[in-house]
């Protein structure tokens, strides 16, 4: 009787010990379990706290409206290596505005979409509401600032003048009557009408620059405008004009064998985000841009595409 209790007990003490250890491993795993999710939670946020941030953003409502459509509707140039150009193979845009653009509608979170643009079509574009914005080397007046907002620069450039070498044309002086290309609805006749005027090689009379219009512009000087430079640097090659007048940036991709620029450089450019005037996307840009500035990153595009 005595052998079996004993037989008894030592069974309860096997099963006790077992149960304990049981709960034991248990408790451990839950909290090893607990503590992967902690810690994956973490790091989740880590990863996307600049994500978050935006994400609990009340947004004005034109930015909204955006960020629920998904994509951003971006106007570049595609023929501006450096700032905007199109592989005619690939179909890909590049250049410091297109990558500029991007960051934008990351900042977001949503995608975005490239719209070619002239200087003559951007800013109908805009104003049509088929474009959130512009980046296309926009240069800001105070002219353009009454149609449109603009962020703070990221960019300054001057306008110059390409010629061929066989023209002889080596300065100002040289573009005396002479037929010069430019863009439709740019500035760049008007800056170098004003250039020639401060050296005293035009008279300027009847010279306003809130009503100046290259298409009628005949006083020592004379001008075709074109919708996109590529047909500029044609007609230059072609005889039709005599110089090619531009920001020297844009100048860069068509400065070939035989063509040089003139000696002078004129009219300071500032480029900057375009957007519709007074609309809450204005500062988002603004912001950003200013950012970007202050932290490097757009000095860093600027040396990344040689610019």
């Amino acid at each position: 009787m005595k052998k079996k209790l004993a037989i008894l007990l030592a069974g309860v003490m096997v099963f006790s010990m077992l149960a304990a250890c049981g709960s034991s491993g248990g408790g451990t795993a839950a909290a090893d379990t607990e503590t992967e999710a902690e810690k994956t939670t973490e790091e989740g946020t880590e990863e996307t706290a600049e994500e978050t941030a935006a994400a609990d953003t009340e947004w004005p409502e034109d930015v909204q409206a955006i960020i629920d459509r998904g994509v951003l509707r971006v106007g570049v140039k595609s023929d501006v290596i450096g700032f905007g150009y199109q592989d005619p193979l690939t179909g890909d845009y590049s250049g410091m505005e297109v990558d500029l653009a991007k960051k934008i509608a990351d900042y977001l979170g949503v995608d975005v979409e490239y719209t070619t643009v002239t200087a003559a079509t951007r800013g109908e574009l805009l104003d049509s509401g088929d474009l959130d914005c512009v980046l296309a080397t926009f240069t800001i007046t105070d002219e353009r600032k009454d149609s449109w907002d603009f962020s703070t620069p990221y960019y300054t450039d001057a306008v110059t003048v390409l010629v061929e070498d066989s023209s002889g044309i080596t300065d100002l002086s040289g573009l005396v009557d002479a037929t010069v290309g430019v863009s439709s609805s740019s500035t760049s006749a008007l800056a170098l009408v004003q250039a020639m005027i401060d050296k005293g090689l035009i008279s300027g009379d009847g010279f306003d620059p809130g009503t100046f219009d290259a298409s009628t512009w005949t006083d020592g000087i004379n001008f075709r405008q074109y919708s996109d430079y590529p047909a500029i640097s044609t007609a230059l090659s072609a005889g039709e004009v005599d110089a090619f007048c531009v920001d020297r940036s844009i100048l860069a991709a068509y400065k070939t064998e035989g063509r040089s620029y003139i000696e002078d450089s004129f009219s300071p450019q500032e480029y900057g985000v375009a957007t519709k005037k007074g609309s809450g996307f204005s500062g988002v840009c603004d912001e950003l841009v200013t950012g970007w500035l202050a932290d490097g990153t757009i000095d860093g595009l600027i040396s990344e595409y040689g610019l």
